[in-house]
Protein backbone atom coordinates (compact mmCIF):
# COMPACT_ATOMS: atom_id res chain seq x y z
CA UNK A 1 0.00 0.00 0.00
CA UNK A 2 1.42 3.84 -0.72
CA UNK A 3 0.50 6.62 0.66
CA UNK A 4 0.84 10.00 -1.05
CA UNK A 5 0.31 13.38 0.30
CA UNK A 6 -0.78 16.41 -1.95
CA UNK A 7 -0.09 19.79 -1.92
CA UNK A 8 -3.35 21.41 -3.07
CA UNK A 9 -4.00 25.08 -4.32
CA UNK A 10 -8.05 26.93 -4.31
CA UNK A 11 -9.10 25.17 -2.40
CA UNK A 12 -11.77 27.77 0.02
CA UNK A 13 -14.33 25.86 1.24
CA UNK A 14 -15.76 22.38 2.20
CA UNK A 15 -17.59 22.46 -1.06
CA UNK A 16 -13.96 22.17 -2.51
CA UNK A 17 -12.88 19.52 -0.60
CA UNK A 18 -16.36 17.56 -1.87
CA UNK A 19 -14.77 18.27 -4.84
CA UNK A 20 -10.92 17.49 -4.33
CA UNK A 21 -12.42 13.56 -2.50
CA UNK A 22 -14.51 12.83 -5.43
CA UNK A 23 -12.10 13.01 -8.04
CA UNK A 24 -9.45 11.34 -6.23
CA UNK A 25 -11.68 8.04 -4.95
CA UNK A 26 -12.54 8.13 -8.67
CA UNK A 27 -9.61 6.86 -9.33
CA UNK A 28 -8.06 3.28 -9.99
CA UNK A 29 -6.77 1.74 -6.52
CA UNK A 30 -7.38 4.59 -4.10
CA UNK A 31 -8.60 3.27 -0.91
CA UNK A 32 -8.90 6.11 1.33
CA UNK A 33 -9.02 9.79 0.71
CA UNK A 34 -8.39 12.52 3.53
CA UNK A 35 -8.62 16.05 2.62
CA UNK A 36 -7.33 18.93 5.11
CA UNK A 37 -8.79 22.40 4.03
CA UNK A 38 -6.87 24.32 6.75
CA UNK A 39 -3.83 23.32 5.46
CA UNK A 40 -4.52 22.54 1.69
CA UNK A 41 -3.50 18.98 2.18
CA UNK A 42 -4.83 15.63 0.91
CA UNK A 43 -3.59 12.11 2.09
CA UNK A 44 -4.49 9.44 -0.27
CA UNK A 45 -4.02 5.82 0.32
CA UNK A 46 -3.97 2.47 -1.52
CA UNK A 47 -2.57 0.47 -4.20
CA UNK A 48 -2.49 2.62 -7.22
CA UNK A 49 -2.35 0.69 -10.63
CA UNK A 50 -0.96 3.78 -11.92
CA UNK A 51 1.40 6.81 -10.52
CA UNK A 52 0.65 9.48 -8.59
CA UNK A 53 1.27 12.15 -11.23
CA UNK A 54 -2.87 10.84 -12.35
CA UNK A 55 -3.73 12.12 -8.96
CA UNK A 56 -2.17 15.72 -10.18
CA UNK A 57 -3.96 15.25 -13.79
CA UNK A 58 -7.18 14.64 -11.82
CA UNK A 59 -7.34 17.72 -9.35
CA UNK A 60 -6.24 19.74 -12.48
CA UNK A 61 -9.16 19.14 -14.59
CA UNK A 62 -11.39 19.42 -11.69
CA UNK A 63 -9.65 23.18 -10.75
CA UNK A 64 -7.40 22.26 -8.24
CA UNK A 65 -3.87 22.87 -9.50
CA UNK A 66 -1.54 20.28 -6.91
CA UNK A 67 1.65 19.07 -6.30
CA UNK A 68 3.03 15.90 -4.67
CA UNK A 69 4.36 16.55 -1.28
CA UNK A 70 5.54 12.94 -0.48
CA UNK A 71 4.97 9.40 -1.61
CA UNK A 72 5.58 6.22 0.85
CA UNK A 73 5.34 2.72 1.27
CA UNK A 74 3.65 0.94 3.86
Amino acid sequence: MKTVQLNISNMTCGNCVKHVERALRALDGVQNVEVDLSTGKAFVRGDFIQGAEVMLLALQEAGYPSVISSETLS
